[in-house]
């Protein structure tokens, strides 16, 4: 397989053609063709996309605690990041699949194309060095590493909205997902909140978890503003 277009979107160039090919060689299609697959690669991958991330979080915030450090670090490295990566270079169009696999793909493909961005890392590092792979993980991360830095220390609005309503007694509380939009890589997710079966507000985010978050943070905010009505209305009256 031709990789030129691959190499052009991620801005490396392989000496070793070999490398990028075992990267995108599924294990179905290795057992097929007796043919190496990125399985080890992708545990290389793993270790230096998480040396790299946590180097790069320990030297840019200097006040944060090792368990505000992990948290940012596994949302920005989670299997969602890593497929929107594989999405935004198109990796789909270089994946080597066997016939076993082809079938179930609509299934794994989320998993697999995440796999292949760890696999990818391990060999530009095996090509050409860290220096390389720390270039490729900082380029393509650091983007959404700070933007979960900027939540670090926010208020968990959901756990909040559900101690202003249970401080009577038991509620039930529900998010629901009614909507989501935009390019897989870019995708915005729409939530509904509602307690006992009637709609309280919706919220808007760039993740189902961030649209619930956002649902409860509109919703606390109605309340807010209720008892600020509340009090402007004894005031005068």
């Amino acid at each position: 397989m031709d990789f030129s277009r691959l190499e052009k979107n991620i801005g490396y160039t392989f000496k070793n053609k070999d490398l990028v090919t075992q990267a995108f060689t599924h294990g179905s299609y290795s057992h097929e063709f007796e043919t190496r697959s990125y399985e080890r690669l992708e545990f290389l991958g793993d270790s230096i996309l998480e040396f790299v991330t946590s180097e790069w979080l320990f030297k840019k915030y200097h006040d944060l605690k090792e368990g505000t450090m992990s948290k940012i670090r596994s949302a920005s490295v989670c299997e969602d990041s890593l497929y929107d990566l594989a999405i935004k270079f198109e990796f789909p169009d270089f994946l080597l699949l066997g016939s076993s696999e082809l079938s179930n793909f609509h299934i794994t493909r989320k998993a697999i194309l995440a796999d292949c961005v760890e696999a990818l890392i391990a060999a530009i590092y095996l090509d050409s060095g860290l220096d390389n792979a720390k270039k490729f993980i900082t380029s393509n991360f650091k983007k959404i590493i700070e933007k979960n830095s900027h939540h670090v220390g926010n208020r968990d609005y959901k756990t909040a909205f559900q101690e202003v309503y249970q401080k009577h007694g038991p509620v039930k509380i529900k998010y629901t997902i009614i909507g989501e939009s935009g390019p897989d890589h870019d995708k915005s997710f729409e939530a509904k909140l509602e307690v006992n079966g009637k709609i309280v507000s919706y919220g808007i985010g760039s993740s189902k978890k961030m649209a619930e978050m956002q649902a409860a943070k509109n919703a606390l905010e109605i309340i807010q503003e209720k008892h600020r009505q509340s009090r402007r209305r004894r005031r005068n009256g």
